[in-house]
Order: C-alpha cells, then sequence, then structure tokens
C-alpha cells in the first residue's frame, strides 16, 4: 500500500467514526461538543432556535438532535415514548444541553401538568416551518402516554 492510499484510506476510517459518533439529523451520537457553560438565570429567547443537541444518560451516552420550546422562560423537550432518549430519562435524569455553541448541565424533569398548553406551544412554534409533522402530532386526548413532556432545569 502507498503512503498517499494509506493516508486516504485513514480520513475515509476517521470520516465513518465521526459519522456514527456524533449526531446528525435524526441519528444520535455520542459527543456533544460546545463551551460548558453556566446555566443562566434566565434562558434567552429560544423563539428562532429550531434545534438543540440534548445528551442523555446510558453506559454509552446518546446525543439528539430534538426541539426545544420555551414557555414561561423554561425551556421543555417533547418527545414519542418509545424513542431510547425519552425511556432513557424516565423519570427524569442528568442531561446535557448544547444551545447556540454553549452546552449546559441540566436535569430532565417530567412534566404531568399542564401539557395542554405546552403542547401547543410547541405545535405553534413549529407549524410554520414543520407543517407536515406538526399535522401529524396526536391531539393531547389521543395520544394518552404516547409522549413524554421534560423540563430542562439547573442541577
Amino acid at each position: 500500500m502507498t503512503q498517499r492510499s494509506g493516508l486516504i484510506a485513514l480520513l475515509a476510517a476517521i470520516l465513518a467514526i465521526l459519522v456514527f459518533v456524533t449526531p446528525i439529523g435524526p441519528l444520535p451520537g455520542f459527543f456533544i461538543g460546545g463551551q460548558p457553560t453556566s446555566v443562566p438565570q434566565t434562558w434567552p429567547n429560544t423563539a428562532k432556535v429550531d434545534e438543540i443537541l440534548l445528551k442523555v444518560p446510558g453506559i454509552l451516552p446518546r446525543v439528539v438532535v430534538i426541539w426545544v420550546v420555551q414557555v414561561d422562560g423554561a425551556l421543555y423537550v417533547v418527545g414519542n415514548s418509545a424513542s431510547g432518549w425519552v425511556e432513557r430519562l424516565g423519570d427524569g435524569a442528568a442531561v446535557e444541553m448544547r444551545l447556540s455553541g454553549n452546552t449546559y448541565a441540566l436535569n430532565a424533569t417530567p412534566v404531568t401538568q399542564d401539557l395542554e398548553r405546552l403542547l401547543n406551544a410547541y405545535k405553534d412554534k413549529y407549524r410554520p416551518n414543520y407543517p407536515d409533522i406538526v399535522a401529524g402530532f396526536p391531539a393531547l386526548a389521543e395520544a394518552g402516554d404516547q409522549f413524554g413532556v421534560f423540563r430542562l432545569v439547573a442541577r
């Protein structure tokens, strides 16, 4: 093997590793990156932020790309109960969130109250850019336990 083809093989291997360990679209990764930052007293406005990275616990932590909504200054994430990251959070867990290049150490706390208001805020935020996806969300009465809602709070 020539030196050039060895270098190409090494670069291809590095690229393949990065594809499998960093989150891309709906595929989870392992690394969240960003600058570790103290949790602010007040979150910046996230109205124009479509996605965050959320690192959830596990033997191999999982980093997912997820939507976020801000209601009364608090941040919330919503996911299908059958998804791996929601199952990992269960009754709540320590997480890391990457927002605008900063990474925050948080707890994801399950929410069971005021769900209609939170889900409506979620739908209202994402409907203009993702109408087909939002149209597929079930109504709260029909959803039952099909989804988990978590508030992101400082540890």
